[in-house]
């Protein structure tokens, strides 16, 4: 028996405006995200487009193949999210008694018997939260490394992060001499990844250096510098604007994996806010205040 009924269902589509097929006003990344970080719920599973791929259509049928206190946690954080855009743009409650009525829906989703509540299925995770907390674990034992594991441990801990989100990490590998230490898809683009882990913070000396890399391959390929120290605000402004790099140092990571952050939406809004800006450097703290 579905979760939820017809006339129900009729009453959500009209909350969420689902007409279309579209969902408020979500894109298919914007949805994509709002549930990895809002419900770790991985949205695009094709389970969820049996009767089609459109944010409509894939929200439907999550809500009635999914368990029950999972669809009660999903309408909850979507009535939230409606209320906040409702309220920052100004819009007026068009929809007659709609908080009385979707608590309603709740509170007959919750008073249904035991065995009727454990129906359904648990949703496809967006990502792992054991492996997240093993590798900021991982990430504050760090210091007390040799140098030499360190680094390969850093560099170690940045592909199986990269993996853990489906970024497709490749291990390091040497062209012509020259070392890069890694490689990962982020939006259909290819980035290779330079990862430093030292006690100086890094400069400009060494941002170019990596860009030189970049310049020598496909036109389209992009760079990611990760430097555990931190980068010199003397170096950024040398390293100048419009750049193919974008940089994440250690409190970055420590912060991404502490708040469970999804690494490909960090790198994202990383991407966005340089191609805004200009500037390769963006705290995840000033993208993502808390």
């Amino acid at each position: 028996m579905p979760n939820i009924r017809s006339i129900d269902m009729l009453f959500l589509d009209e909350l969420f405006e689902m007409g279309g097929g579209y969902v408020l006003n979500f894109s298919n990344r914007t949805m994509s995200r709002f549930f990895a970080e809002e419900l770790n719920v991985d949205i695009d599973d094709p389970g969820y487009s049996e009767k089609g791929g459109s944010k409509g259509k894939r929200l439907r049928c999550y809500l009635q193949k999914v368990n029950i206190p999972m669809v009660v946690r999903t309408l909850n954080a979507l009535w939230e999210y409606r209320e906040a855009i409702r309220q920052r743009d100004g819009k007026v409650e068009a929809l007659e008694n709609a908080e009385g009525r979707l608590l309603s829906l709740i509170n007959r989703l919750e008073g249904k018997s035991d065995s009727a509540a454990s129906m359904g299925h648990p949703p496809k995770p967006a990502f792992d939260r054991s492996k997240l907390l093993v590798l900021r674990n991982d990430l504050l034992g760090f210091p007390q490394l040799t140098p030499q594991a360190r680094g390969y441990a850093f560099e170690t801990l940045l592909r199986d992060l990269f993996n853990v989100f489906g970024l497709e990490a490749r291990e390091p590998f040497r062209l012509k001499g020259e070392q890069i230490d890694g490689s990962f898809l982020l939006q259909g683009e290819t980035y290779l990844v330079e990862a430093k882990w030292q006690d100086a913070l890094t400069g400009v000396a060494d941002l170019h250096t990596f860009h030189g890399k970049l310049e020598q391959k496909a036109a389209w390929t992009r760079g990611l510098f990760v430097s555990n120290s931190g980068f010199t605000e003397d170096g950024l402004v040398a390293f100048g604007r419009g750049k193919r790099v974008i940089c994440m140092d250690g409190l970055d990571l420590f912060d991404t994996l502490s708040r469970e952050l999804p690494l490909n939406h960090v790198l994202e809004k990383k991407v966005r806010r340089a191609a805004e800006t200009g500037l390769p450097f963006a705290r995840v703290r000033d993208i993502f205040p808390t």
